[in-house]
């Protein structure tokens, strides 16, 4: 008979009580509804998730198939695999290479969010490499500060910086780095806030690190309040209710006794606690003041208004109130990034995924002016490139691209910089000089080059954007119109001659294609070379983040073996 050590046998009867079922306590929503007033520790769990019956049918197949005796590693996995699969991601197709004399023109909107960052943060922390579709490359190179230079004047609020090398992972192209920074306002002279903390207390949320991580999250954005903010409090499960009544900033006692009074059970009806939300904000709107929603979800949202059109038209229907929303994402396994992401960027704001006390600190406490204070409004990028490029593509944003006429369409919404926030987008682009197009030219097409123009533009850079106090309820308000040529001139011909901010970009950028399979990476540049090209761009790293990123990058690889 085989002989197991004391750390086996436990696995197995771990393993045995995990297919059995007896760990979960199958009780119907409307018991659980009404433990809400119970303490943490004594909460019921919602009704048994299929997938995890599901696991426990393939980890008895496995277990028969001697397959998983003795061995810790492979059940955690199954486990742990089968949670990512009841998540709810948007399918995402990597933008292809474009070329130029086809379609010269790349319009999209910038992408402020950085949940992606730190959900993959969370993925690979569990030892687990993440599904591409939970990868958008442009939420991981936007999750850092760059230095591009400060706007100087309010009326423009944000800068632009270009910048041109060649590409790291391909000798025959070169990477295009568009820089924009916002300008920065001191915590000290932000104006009045009103806030509404909307917050899911349903059963899904009992962990300690959904509703309680929520909680201490709450806490430390309240510290950084006074007495000219408000703060009310909503929470949702089966009903909605509100908790706390608008409450000065200073009362921090009272807002703080309110959150830890929450409890989770029940089922999610998220459009009842949106409705009271706004309800709430619109009561205590402080003219030219931050009115701000916040919602704290797993966004599993069953019951009410569970539709996600539905909840995305509802949402359209409140911000006509200049009432902005922030959703901020927190736990596993019924985690739902796509509806999240969706109710932010309806409701002109951002979307975050707190997976610690650490991100909490960087999104409410360190970030807070640009998380909260909206300084630029519909923010879309134009770029048309001239015939001295054949070809180009667009790294990232691929569920923020538009039409090339939505780009003068003010009727048309795109997405928002906060103060001090920097965005960047990256182009890879070819040189029609250097005869290294990846796509044959058509056969009926005519023959011949394109002339480019009398200078050596190689692009014309368009933004435009919406300034804030221009909202009105009736008429969408008239956008502002900035543009800049790109030369050739400006093109650096190696990478060791660029900044600090294109070269860590860039191997944030190859690290995001990576995990989405990288296709594009042609060299088949590899994760020691995004190691080596993030150390050269490191920079001064006050915060640690860029360290903490080389350190997951080198996770990756030895997930990845």
């Amino acid at each position: 008979m085989a002989k197991f050590t004391k750390t086996q046998c436990t696995s197995l009867s771990l393993m045995l009580v995990f297919i059995s079922g007896c760990s979960t306590s199958k009780v119907p929503h409307e018991e659980l509804s009404a433990v809400h007033s119970s303490s943490e520790s004594e909460q019921l769990q919602p009704l048994e998730d299929v997938s995890l019956k599901h696991t426990r049918l393939k980890l008895a197949h496995s277990m028969a198939e001697n397959k998983v005796v003795g061995s810790n590693v492979m059940a955690s996995e199954m486990i742990g695999r089968e949670v990512m699969d009841s998540e709810n991601y948007q399918e995402i197709k990597a933008n292809n290479i474009k070329k130029v004399r086809e379609e010269p023109v790349s319009t999209f909107s910038i992408d402020v969010d950085t949940a992606a960052y730190s959900n993959i943060r969370r993925v690979l922390n569990q030892g687990r490499l993440p599904y591409s579709d939970m990868v958008r490359t442009e939420e991981l190179v936007n999750y850092f500060q760059y230095d591009y230079k400060t706007p100087t004047n309010n009326d423009r609020p944000f800068s632009v910086t270009t910048e041109i090398a060649p590409s790291p992972w391909n000798k025959k192209s070169y990477l295009l780095n568009i820089g924009i920074k916002g300008f920065d306002i001191d915590r000290s002279e932000l104006p009045p806030a009103n806030l509404v903390f909307l917050i899911d207390v349903s059963g899904s949320m009992s962990s300690g690190t959904k509703l309680g991580l929520v909680k201490k999250s709450f806490q430390m954005l309240t510290r950084q309040l006074d007495e000219k903010d408000r703060v009310a409090i909503v929470v949702y499960a089966g009903a909605a209710g509100m908790v706390l009544e608008p409450t000065a900033g200073n009362n921090k006692a009272t807002i703080n006794t309110a959150l830890e009074s929450l409890n989770a059970g029940g089922s999610t009806n998220g459009g009842a606690g949106i409705e009271l939300a706004y309800q709430l904000a619109q009561q205590s709107f402080i003219k030219g003041g931050i009115n701000r929603v916040i919602i704290a979800s797993d966004g599993d949202m069953n019951v009410g208004i569970s539709n996600t059109q539905a909840l995305i038209d509802l949402i359209k229907q409140k911000n006509k109130s200049g009432i902005s929303l922030t959703t901020l994402g927190y736990g596993m396994g019924n985690y739902n990034s796509h509806l999240m992401e969706q109710l932010a960027d309806v409701g002109n704001g951002n979307a975050g995924y707190i997976d610690s006390l650490a991100e909490a600190q960087k999104v409410l406490v360190e970030e807070m002016s640009s998380t909260l204070f909206t300084i630029a409004k519909d923010v879309k990028i134009q770029m048309e490139f001239s015939p001295l490029v054949s070809e180009y593509r667009l790294i990232g944003y691929e569920n923020r691209l538009l039409n090339r006429e939505d780009f003068n369409n003010d009727k048309v919404d795109a997405g928002d910089i906060g103060a001090g926030h920097t965005v960047t987008a990256i182009y890879e682009i070819t040189l029609a000089s250097d005869n290294a197009d990846q796509i044959d030219p058509l056969r009926y097409t005519q023959s011949g080059n394109q002339s480019a123009t009398e200078t050596d533009e190689l692009a014309f850079l368009k933004l435009r954007y919406k300034l804030p106090s221009d909202d009105t309820n009736s008429n969408p308000s008239t956008s502002k119109l900035v543009s800049y040529p790109i030369e050739k001139s400006s093109i650096q011909t190696n990478i060791s001659e660029s900044s600090n901010n294109f070269k860590f970009s860039a191997a944030v950028a190859a690290f995001g294609q990576s995990l989405r399979g990288g296709n594009y990476l042609v060299n088949d540049f590899n994760y020691e070379e995004i190691i080596a090209l993030a150390r050269q761009g490191k920079g001064s790293d006050i915060n640690g983040y860029r360290g903490e990123f080389i350190q997951l990058v080198k996770l990756a690889d030895n997930l990845a073996d």
